[in-house]
């Protein structure tokens, strides 16, 4: 067998040209993967929405009612009659109730949570594309990684007003909780 160095020129060619497309193809599908990151946001977006909660939010109405306590021995006196009465009115169809606060403060603190994750990914997104632009020898493809930079950088800005809008949202739920005297474990 003949070293390769004694090989002729043109074997040597069409085997460097042999090499060259197996890197290049090997490469090609980890590309080809990648998928827009807005797109993929939504697609989980969507998905997050056909996920009910797991599990069981229990109330004090979930509660058995306390009985109520035999009267002491030496004071005769029947129990008060307006406690029944309270607890046979139903509550009124548009009072809020535990439920309700719990449902409205976790859906703002998921929308936070979510926004913060989708900041984080553009971040690192931006990184890449920002080193991506830097390092291509041809000019078309720099101007493509700096424009989709430009992109993903505009993109963040309006998930980072998203992300305050979301702060803002618990922050007056919050407020709107004290103000009409519900518990703080409601809220948490």
């Amino acid at each position: 067998m003949s070293h390769p160095m004694n090989l002729p020129p043109i074997r040597l060619m069409i085997a460097g040209a042999a090499v060259a497309v197996l890197l290049a193809s090997a490469t090609l599908p980890l590309r080809a993967q990648s998928a827009p990151l807005g797109e993929l946001a939504k697609k989980e977006q969507e998905r997050r929405k056909t996920v009910k909660a797991a599990g069981k939010v229990y109330s004090n109405k979930d509660l058995p009612k306390p009985a109520e306590p035999a009267p002491a021995a030496g004071t005769g006196a029947p129990p008060p009659a307006t406690s029944t009465a309270k607890a046979e009115v139903p509550p009124a169809k548009d009072e809020k109730d535990e439920a309700w606060w719990r449902e409205r403060v976790t859906q703002a603190r998921e929308a936070q949570r979510r926004g913060e994750a989708f900041a984080e990914a553009l971040q690192s997104r931006i990184n890449a594309l920002s080193t991506d632009a830097v390092n291509r020898d041809d000019p078309y493809q720099r101007a493509k990684a700096a424009e989709d930079r430009q992109k993903a950088i505009a993109e963040l800005a309006r998930v980072t007003a998203e992300i305050d809008q979301a702060k803002k949202e618990i922050v007056a739920i919050d407020e709107e909780a004290r103000h009409a005297g519900v518990p703080p474990g409601w809220l948490r």
